[in-house]
């Protein structure tokens, strides 16, 4: 049964990929994370209370491009405000520490930093 989220979620103005992890095929784009969970945005509906094998293809600045493993649950799924979209949230099994790190850098870098005041 899907509960309130606990956590805060990131929301993200720009998309990564999401692929399904077992035949690489795209499966659609995050639309936000949590250190536990995550929104896929799709153009097909997803079926609710299914395993995934998700996988994450985050492009490097200069080097190789970093893949992130996951096992993950479809909570839910509803019509987007977009036409032919759906989001469906998941809730992981397990994040890899790499999921974390993603999830640090997405927060740290869609968020607003107070500066130091000038001399």
């Amino acid at each position: 049964m899907y509960k309130k989220r606990r956590i805060e979620r990131q929301d993200l103005p720009c998309f990564l990929k999401v692929f399904n992890g077992v035949n690489g095929r795209l499966i659609g784009y995050l639309g936000n994370v949590s250190e536990s969970g995550l929104m896929l945005i799709s153009s097909l509906p997803l079926m609710v209370g299914a395993d995934y094998d998700l996988r994450l293809k985050i492009p490097g600045d200069e080097g190789p491009r970093m893949d992130i493993k996951l096992k993950a649950n479809c909570l839910w799924c509803h019509e987007d405000v977009t036409p032919r979209h759906f989001d469906a949230g998941f809730s992981l099994h397990a994040p890899p520490p790499e999921y974390g790190q993603l999830v640090s850098a997405l927060q740290h870098y869609f968020s607003f930093h107070s500066m130091p005041e000038s001399a």
